[in-house]
């Protein structure tokens, strides 16, 4: 649905990667003034480019860098961290410095801009994490961990920062560069079996969990929720 956010203030963390990009092409479509932070290069600043945003090279895994640029803005309207660095694999195969990269991260990430951010009165702080928080798998049970803490940080964090609300977006499998890597046919076939076991029998694609993220950015009645849109992959 349409809606007007001219003039409003919107920082999406992550700015460089799929669902985080969908995410700036959506509010700036809609009016917003967006400010696309992530890792520098190419990618974010094509996806500050293509949406009129502002790109800002911002390392969310470190703390004074995060407090350095909250401390020079005021506070902003609409805050979206859509970071997702992580590796899948068991617990018994993954390498514990690299199960601790990933929780550094997607939740420590996420946990410095909630504890650094500046949000009006009103407006939202919304995480991404994901469905395996509910369904979990035998190879990513570190995934499922840390999407389970952000969906309890954004609870938690709904009763602290009131009047400011927060909320979590959790998506399925999603069409994003995360799977660039892979063999074209590989991956190809993969979404096909995958969408054939979905009942909406189709692939999430970024700008599905951009809608979402700007529902409940949005939606002055949405807080500590987590809204999962996954094509009916938690009950599946």
């Amino acid at each position: 649905m349409p809606m007007d956010l001219n003039g409003r203030s919107v920082l999406v963390v992550g700015a460089a990667g799929g669902i985080g990009s969908a995410t700036v092409q959506a509010f700036a479509r809609n009016g917003a003034r967006v400010v696309a932070a992530g890792r520098p290069g190419p990618k974010l600043d094509e996806a500050a480019r293509s949406a009129g945003a502002e790109p800002v090279a911002l390392d969310f895994t470190e703390e004074a860098a995060v407090e350095a640029f909250f401390a020079d803005r005021t506070a902003f309207d609409h805050v979206v961290v859509a970071v997702a660095s992580t590796k899948t694999g068991s617990v018994a195969s993954l390498p514990l410095a690299e199960a601790k990269a990933a929780m550094e991260s997607k939740f420590w990430g996420a946990y410095r801009v909630a504890r650094a951010a500046k949000v009006v009165d009103g407006g939202s702080l919304t995480f991404v994490s994901g469905y395996l928080s509910q369904r979990p798998g035998a190879a990513a049970v570190l995934q499922g961990a840390i999407n389970a803490a952000l969906d309890a940080l954004a609870r938690g964090l709904a009763l602290e920062r009131a009047p400011a609300r927060v909320n979590t977006v959790s998506p399925g499998l999603v069409d994003t560069p995360l799977y660039a890597g892979m063999d074209t046919a590989d991956r190809v076939a993969m979404f096909e079996k995958r969408a054939a076991q979905l009942p909406a029998r189709r692939i999430g694609q970024p700008d599905d969990l951009a809608q979402a993220i700007l529902f409940v950015a949005t939606n002055p009645f949405a807080t500590g929720s987590t809204v999962t849109v996954d094509g009916g992959g938690t009950i599946a």
